[in-house]
């Protein structure tokens, strides 16, 4: 295993990865399941083995937006709000800014349906083995399509909750973008 650099700064743990720390003799995260509170692992694995630098931070849990920016020290719109709704039934995933709401309207328009609405907590677990507020924002993990807000897009850098309310990843946008192979699109109002 690959050495980690840990800077334990209050009140979170921080654990740093570059492409240069790989694990080749991890198993592939796609094959494996996802029962709850394993999606962390699944996701720091999923992202080693892809070459993407990061930080994990652990802390304490957070469950809004203002929590996660004050106990991750990133601005709030550096956020990345990961959402689950469902379009007719059609699940998709939504990646917005910390500070903003889905634009209903839009996201409605983008997708062609008349019917949207979020996923219920058992609905939310059954689909990504998450709990409200710990869903990461790659969709593509639970096989979902992920939209994401142009404005986030535009960001140097996201955090975002990675599978539990009290772990976090920050990480390069453009590196997001592309593993997470989502669709940008204006999706957010204030």
């Amino acid at each position: 295993m690959p050495p980690v650099n840990r800077v334990s700064v209050a009140p979170c743990e921080r654990r740093w990865y570059d492409d240069a720390m790989t694990d080749s003799s991890a198993t592939s995260p796609d094959d494996a399941p996802s029962p709850a509170g394993a999606v962390a692992p699944r996701l720091e694995r999923w992202l080693r083995e892809r070459g993407a630098s990061f930080r994990l931070l652990e802390h304490a849990p957070v469950f809004t937006s203002e929590e996660a920016a004050r106990v991750r020290g990133t601005p709030r719109e550096a956020g990345a709000k990961a959402l689950v709704l469902l379009a007719q039934d059609r699940p998709v995933h939504v990646v917005l800014p910390g500070h903003r709401r889905v634009d209903n309207a839009q996201l409605r328009a983008i997708l062609g349906t008349r019917t949207l609405r979020f996923a219920t907590p058992e609905e939310l677990l059954s689909l990504t083995g998450c709990v409200p507020g710990a869903v990461p924002p790659f969709g593509n993990l639970f096989g979902l399509p992920v939209f994401v807000d142009e404005e986030l897009s535009q960001r140097d850098e996201i955090a975002f909750n990675a599978g539990s309310n009290s772990v976090s990843i920050v990480m390069r946008c453009a590196d997001f973008l592309r593993l997470s192979e989502a669709r940008v699109h204006r999706l957010s109002k204030a």
